[in-house]
């Protein structure tokens, strides 16, 4: 699915993902400011258990999806879910049922997962690409606005700082530009030079 909004393509054959596929996409805003979003497109197979706490570090939304040609992966939803909410338990969650150009009467079928836990919820065709874009712009929307309002007191908190730091140099920086000012000697258009952080191109992960 990953794939398919990426790179507007479909390959029939494509083999399931192995532990962990990495993806980044440069998104721009209706505000004009730009965003690198990294999308980290998980695996379920058991093996990879372990290494599930690392695929929600700094997390700010989840793509849950199942097939519905496969009432295993509609069954194993709440077991994500619940692994979701343990690791990230404020970031916003979408639903996805995948395949439904195989399946179309699964389109008027009632789905209780995402009814139970209020989730937005979309009918998708990686095929045909359907709901495709519809879904990765909400998904994206959705973790501009957890990144910039994290729901976690502490986390908006340590946020801030981060911004902070940001925009302001430290002491060492200020104190190393002061000094160089003073060895060349007064300039009228000299300016101290930004931190070497800054600007920075905000990142925000959004897996599925």
């Amino acid at each position: 699915m990953v794939e398919r909004f990426l790179l507007e393509e479909y390959n029939p054959r494509t083999l399931s993902t192995f532990a962990l596929t990495l993806f980044r996409y440069h998104h721009t805003a209706e505000d004009g400011r730009r965003w690198t979003i990294d999308f980290w497109d998980t695996a379920g197979q058991e093996q990879f258990l372990k290494l599930h706490a690392s695929y929600y570090f700094q997390a700010n939304a989840c793509i849950l999806a199942f097939d519905v040609t496969r009432k295993i992966t509609y069954k194993n939803l709440e077991t994500w879910y619940k692994e979701i909410r343990h690791y990230c338990p404020d970031i916003p969650v979408v639903c996805v049922a995948n395949k439904i150009d195989v399946e179309p009467s699964m389109a008027k079928k009632k789905f209780n997962f995402p009814l139970t836990h209020q989730l937005p919820f979309f009918f998708v065709s990686c095929a045909d690409g359907t709901n495709v874009v519809r879904v990765f712009k909400e998904a994206i929307s959705l973790a501009i606005k957890n990144k910039e309002h994290p729901p976690d007191e502490v986390l908006a908190e340590i946020y801030a700082l981060l911004a902070e730091d940001d925009r302001h140099p430290t002491k060492a920086e200020t104190e190393a530009t002061e000094e160089t000012t003073y060895d060349e000697g007064p300039a009228e258009d000299a300016s101290p030079p930004p931190p070497a952080t800054w600007p920075v191109t905000p990142d925000l992960s959004c897996g599925n």
